[in-house]
């Protein structure tokens, strides 16, 4: 069958790839597209597992009707209701109106002010289990990874975790779909990470949540929503979530700075250099005016060490960096070494408004901040090695 991939004997990918969007949630850049993952499970019952955005395959159903061939598609699993998911919802009960819609309240509530369909509500409750005949189902609830509704479900036959948004990835699926058919590393990882720390990285502490209820059970598969699906080294998947949640990260330090005319970004360069200096390999520089702020949470959530500069502007620092710092402080982001530098022409402010996100975010203040008036000449670049020569402490030990 054209575009199904089996995942084991009677359970098929039916997802698509979206090359065209540009902004994910009309927010985040896709460089490389992203996938909507949906599950059939192809049993006594025929249970279809969540949908896709609208819109985003034209021959979705056709898939859907060559597999199961005449029959109708019983239960439609909705673990997570956000419309990239949700989308094919209206579609699917129009073709099959018999259907039962398996969701827990709160993904009633949300079904309620989507569409209705209250006569065919069929609701679970943590730990239910729902047989298709072979296949036994298991729903685990996860809430806030990451809306109040989203759950899991586990496949007790087969090991499959039918996971929603969690442990999912942007980027397509070219071609390979299983994690042994592609090159993680390479290609995955960075955009998983990207993905984790913008997307669900604000509810980290639910995920280690989510981790304790899965633990002790056994899975052979990973099934996301997004991105490859995990069978040969699930291990690895489940391990960097939960890493990232832990907010645990590499020695290395990303500088992210906002500069008018160029004055704090030379300073930005100078601490740079006295970072490699000090034998720090690992060091990524960022104009916060220039680079979408998705991948500077990326690197923040890769990094040990942040060196954050702004010029001053309206005795404030640069509108990019306030949104930055506003964002930061929003997703609750922990465990960081902290440095504060930057440049003002009249009167000062930049670095007195980053010094104030660092009485609020509590990361640690590897040194005094750095606050220079006009061209930065031999004594601020002293000074800024001074942040360099204690982040670079700090790192070692």
């Amino acid at each position: 069958m054209h575009n199904t991939v089996k995942v084991t004997d009677k359970v098929y990918w039916i997802g698509g790839n979206d090359r065209r969007t540009s902004l994910f949630e009309n927010m985040w850049p896709i460089p490389n597209g992203i996938s909507y993952n949906s599950y059939l499970i192809i049993d006594e019952k025929v249970a279809l597992v969540d949908t896709i955005e609208f819109g985003s395959s034209d021959d979705y159903l056709d898939k859907i009707e060559e597999l199961i061939d005449g029959r109708t598609i019983d239960y439609l699993i909705i673990n997570h209701m956000e419309p990239d998911h949700s989308g094919a919802i209206k579609t699917i009960v129009e073709k099959y109106p018999d259907i039962k819609l398996v969701g827990n309240l709160k993904t009633f509530k949300i079904i309620e002010s989507y569409f209705g369909y209250k006569d065919k509500w069929y609701q679970i409750e943590d730990g239910d289990e729902l047989n298709l005949g072979h296949h036994n189902l298991k729903f685990v609830m996860t809430p806030w990874v990451h809306w109040p509704e989203t759950m899991m479900t586990y496949d007790l036959t087969e090991k499959i975790l039918f996971s929603g948004d969690a442990f999912g990835s942007f980027g397509t699926l070219d071609g390979g779909i299983f994690d042994d058919e592609i090159e993680f590393e390479e290609y995955y990882k960075d955009e998983m990470r990207r993905y984790y720390s913008n997307i669900v990285g604000k509810y980290s502490n639910m995920v280690q949540k989510a981790f304790k209820k899965l633990e002790g059970i056994d899975i052979k598969y990973v099934c996301s929503t997004h991105g490859p699906i995990w069978r040969n080294d699930v291990n690895k998947v489940l391990s960097l979530y939960d890493k990232w949640s832990k907010f645990e990260t590499e020695n290395g330090v990303v500088i992210i700075y906002g500069s008018m005319y160029g004055n704090t970004a030379k300073m930005a360069d100078s601490i740079a250099r006295k970072l490699s200096e000090q034998g720090i390999k690992k060091i990524r520089i960022h104009d916060a005016s220039k680079t979408h702020i998705s991948y500077l949470i990326n690197d923040i959530w890769r990094y040990k060490g942040v060196i954050l500069g702004s010029c001053a502007y309206n005795s404030e620092m640069l509108p990019t960096m306030e949104n930055l710092t506003r964002t930061l402080e929003h997703m609750g982001v922990k465990d960081h070494l902290l440095g504060l530098f930057g440049s003002y022409s009249w009167n000062g402010g930049g670095v007195k408004a980053l010094h104030k996100f660092y009485e609020t975010i509590q990361w640690e203040l590897v040194s005094d901040p750095v606050d220079t008036k006009g061209i930065p000449g031999n004594e601020a670049f002293d000074r800024c090695e001074s942040i360099a020569k204690a982040m670079a402490e700090k790192l070692k030990e």
